[in-house]
Parts: structure tokens; C-alpha cells; sequence
């Protein structure tokens, strides 16, 4: 996909040449200034006529007439470069790739050292830049009659640049990618409707992934999970024809099974909200209600690609939510594989059921950290809106980390609190030791102290995806539909993580 050069020549001949433009008040430099010469000044021209901008995220196309060996010049506005930024640049480029896709162009080269500044470097450039083409170009194609004519996607592009050596480039280009890739698997399961992804499929692709990047897989079955009392997740299967299925990776990069970090993701392939039943507008839609579950795939994916030194265990309990006559309902009392009972006062609130035995058996496997997401509660939704993620913790060291991943990733994530009377809500029941619903105020803490019952002392942070797991309009970074969100901050998160 990548080619690295360390010289660029004019007269190579590409399809189009990628190159950034601050916003300055003196006249062109460097590369941009012997562009101008080639173009007679015409550049130079353009930028007074105003069909030329530097101003952020602007995309002008410029063609060549053979005056380079480039056919085309795309020209993006970066904005003053005191507020430039790796988030600008990558936002500026992914508006760009959409651009250059949407001319059928198949072949691109970028001036790598045109996008540098104090705040960003040839490495982080290169890291933005590929991830970037990655998010920007990606699509879910669906299942509409194929047009006979093929799709045209860039499948080759050169990256100039004498700014850093060709190796280090490349390596950021592999990593950045690696995390747009396994971004875009996590979007493609959550755009799967629920008849083509099932508990079943699901599991099948994990084992595809354990396959490829020699992960150790374990699936529980049904009879499994019965012996090992996972009361909770079966309770939640009990009015489906589909069987569940705990799905676990293990990726080991440390030669001792020591100082693992847990990811677990909740998988609901789809959510009628049993007995508790979701009206016919809410309801439309929960297919996407195993965002957490793609999420922890689309990580595992990035981490088989890049092999950090760290060890994971990735935990999936995977079922839809029917209704039956063997459906589980309100009143309902069960018994978690953690020997906790548990009130169910709304079926509904099942997610936080199935991540009830999954963190349990995160920690069987021994989990030393815990990182739950999970598409949970609209809750969040109403607090934080759909640009920002939820989330709780019961332990500082380890939520600075993810906090710090996260804003690297550019997927925002904002604290909610959890007092000890938030706890003591969960722990109402009269009858159980636990209640799974105790109201609608604090949904979202509640959701989140509920699932950090299991935890219990293990570190950990919970992180309700429900507002931006998906989004309805397409933006520079992709297309609407699944956002991916949190898969490459759960990978930054392991690539990066300090005991």
C-alpha cells in the first residue's frame, strides 16, 4: 500500500500529489514555492482569486496540464499553524481522501513534510495521514444488487519525505493504518444486521482472528456456561432460538502470564428489550447493541498487527435478547457466576447481565485490569449527548491511561461519578443481593456501579458507548452508520500501558 521516498521529483508521474498549506500572511516556501515556479506563479494567482484557501480542512483541485508529472494537485488548508494540531491534521487529510476517492483515483503521493509543525512531527504525521485513509475511505457496501462496473479505491500511495528516516516513516505508517483497519472491522460488525451475525457468527469470527494472529481461543458453549454457573447470561438467552457463546482471546506478549489487562465487550447481537419491550421506533436499530463487542474486536485486531509486550485476555458474552415463553421477565431472581444473586426489575437492562459473568470470568482468567465497554444505557445519552463517551472507574492509575488513550485516539470520553450511595442503590433489593434497574436517575451510574459489583477491588473502568457507537451523519473520518468508537483507544491503551 505504502512506499516510502526520501526525494521528490516533479516530474513523477502520479495520478495526484497530496500537498498541506498553512495559513500565512508571507508568500509560498519550500516545496510549495518551487510549485509555484513550475506553475509560473499561476499558485500564487489562485490563492489571491481565492480559489486556492489555506484556511482549515479547505480541499482545492488543481490540475496540472502537464506542467508536473503529477496529473493533479490537491492542496489542503491546514489553518493557522498555531492551532494545528495531529486531531486537525487528521480530520484535514480523511476530507481529503474522501475528495480524492470520489475522482476515481487510484494511485496517490503526499508530501509528507508539507504537514509538519512544532506540535506535529514526520512520525506523528505519518501515523495521522494513514490512519486517516484508512477511517475516510471507508464504506459498508450492504446488500444492494452490485453495479457490474468495479469499485475504484487508492490501492498504491508514495509517501516523500527527507524528514525522518525511511524506515521510522513506514513504521508509523504500518501502526496508524493497522488501527484505521481495525476501526473499520469493528464498524462492519456493528453494521451487520442481526439474521447475519448472530451469537454463532460471531464467535466463528473471533476464531478467524485467533487463526490469523495466533491468539488462544476458548468459546463456551451453553453446557459450559450451565456448569460454571453463569446464571446471567444464560438467563438473558433463555427466550432465544440462537445459542449464546462466551467468547475469549488471549494474546500473550509478555513471557509470563502476569499483569493482564481484561478488555470485555458486550455482545447483544440484538435487543428487543424482552418482556420489557421497546417501543416500534426504539426498537430499530439494536442491531448495533454489540458496539462494545466490535469494539474489543476491532482492538484485538490492531494488537495481532502490531504485537505490543503486554498481555490481554478479551471477553465476549454474546447472545440476542427474545422474547418467549421461556423468556426470562421482571421478578425474576438469578444467580451470577460470581455466586451474587440478582433481581431483575427490566428485562431490558440485560447488558449489564451478560457483563456481569464476563467480568467474572475475566478475572478467572486472570484479569489484573478490567476495561468493560458496552452500548448500555440511553441514560448516557441524555447526560453527555452522542459525541462523548461514558465512563466510570474505581481506580485513578488505571482511568488516567485510558483517559490519555483516549484523547490520543480522538474519541472523547468524559467521568461520571459513583458514590458509595450510587452502590448502595444497586444493592436495594429486598430479596437479592443485587437489583439490575434501580430507576431512571443516574440511569447511566447505574448501569456502570452495577457492572463494577463484579469488578469488585479489581482496577477498573466501565465505558458506556451508547451515544457514539454510532452517529447519523457522515463526516471527515468516515461515513454515518458505526463509528468503530474505542477500539483504537483499547489498543492505545495496551500498546501504551505502565504497571
Amino acid at each position: 500500500m505504502f512506499t516510502v521516498k526520501r526525494e521528490i521529483n516533479f516530474s513523477n508521474e502520479h495520478e495526484c500529489l497530496i500537498i498541506g498549506l498553512f495559513d500565512k500572511p508571507n508568500k509560498f516556501e519550500g516545496i510549495l514555492a518551487q510549485l509555484d515556479q513550475q506553475f509560473e506563479g499561476q499558485l500564487t494567482e489562485l490563492v489571491k482569486s481565492r480559489d486556492l484557501s489555506a484556511k482549515k480542512k479547505a480541499v482545492s483541485k488543481v490540475h496540472t496540464f502537464s506542467r508536473i508529472g503529477a496529473k493533479r494537485l490537491f492542496v489542503v488548508g491546514l489553518g493557522r499553524e498555531k492551532d494545528y494540531s495531529f486531531d486537525v491534521l487528521r480530520e484535514a487529510i480523511g476530507k481529503t481522501f474522501k475528495t480524492v476517492k470520489s475522482s476515481a483515483i487510484q494511485e496517490a503521493a503526499v508530501y509528507l513534510d508539507s504537514f509538519l509543525s512544532e506540535e506535529v512531527d514526520a512520525l506523528d504525521a505519518a501515523h495521522a495521514i494513514s490512519e486517516a485513509f484508512a477511517l475516510s475511505t471507508y464504506r459498508f457496501e450492504g446488500y444492494k444488487q452490485k453495479s457490474n462496473e468495479p469499485a475504484k479505491n487508492i490501492e498504491k500511495m508514495t509517501i516523500y519525505s527527507e524528514a525522518a528516516d525511511e524506515e521510522d516513516v513506514n513504521a508509523s505508517l504500518t501502526v496508524g493504518y493497522a488501527h484505521g483497519k481495525g476501526t473499520n472491522s469493528a464498524r462492519t460488525l456493528v453494521n451487520l444486521p442481526g439474521n447475519m451475525l448472530t451469537a454463532t457468527d460471531m464467535a466463528n469470527y473471533a476464531k478467524e482472528l485467533a487463526a490469523k494472529y495466533d491468539f488462544e481461543a476458548e468459546i463456551l458453549e451453553k453446557e459450559d456456561m450451565l456448569k460454571l454457573g453463569m446464571g446471567a447470561l444464560l438467563a438473558v438467552n433463555q427466550g432465544s432460538t440462537e445459542p449464546p457463546k462466551m467468547i475469549v482471546l488471549k494474546y500473550q506478549g509478555k513471557e509470563e502470564w502476569k499483569d493482564v489487562i481484561g478488555l470485555v465487550g458486550k455482545g447483544i447481537t440484538f435487543d428487543t428489550g424482552g418482556y420489557s419491550i421497546k417501543s416500534k421506533d426504539g426498537i430499530v436499530g439494536m442491531k448495533t447493541d454489540m458496539g462494545g463487542a466490535a469494539a474489543v474486536l476491532g482492538a484485538m485486531e490492531i494488537i495481532g498487527e502490531l504485537k505490543p509486550e503486554q498481555n490481554v485476555v478479551a471477553v465476549i458474552p454474546s447472545t440476542d435478547n427474545m422474547i418467549s415463553g421461556n423468556a426470562f421477565k421482571a421478578d425474576d431472581v438469578i444467580t451470577s457466576m460470581s455466586g451474587k444473586t440478582i433481581e431483575v426489575l427490566n428485562t431490558d437492562a440485560e447488558g449489564r447481565l451478560v457483563l456481569a459473568d464476563a467480568v467474572t470470568y475475566a478475572k478467572h482468567h486472570g484479569a489484573n485490569y478490567l476495561v468493560d465497554v458496552a452500548t448500555l444505557t440511553g441514560g448516557v445519552i441524555v447526560a453527555l449527548g452522542t459525541d462523548t463517551t461514558g465512563a466510570l472507574t474505581n481506580n485513578e492509575a488505571l482511568w488516567e491511561q485510558v483517559l490519555e488513550a483516549s484523547y490520543e485516539a480522538g474519541e472523547p470520553i468524559w467521568r461520571l461519578p459513583i458514590f458509595e450511595k450510587d452502590k448502595q442503590r444497586v444493592r436495594s433489593s429486598k430479596i437479592a443481593d443485587l437489583n439490575n434497574s434501580p430507576g431512571r436517575e443516574g440511569h447511566a451510574i447505574m448501569g456502570g456501579a452495577f457492572v463494577g459489583e463484579f469488578a469488585e477491588d479489581t482496577p477498573w473502568v466501565h465505558l458506556d458507548i451508547a451515544g457514539t457507537a454510532t452517529t447519523r451523519k457522515e463526516h471527515d473520518l468516515g461515513p454515518a452508520g458505526a463509528t468503530g468508537v474505542m477500539a483504537r483507544t483499547l489498543a492505545l491503551l495496551v500498546e501504551r500501558f505502565e504497571i
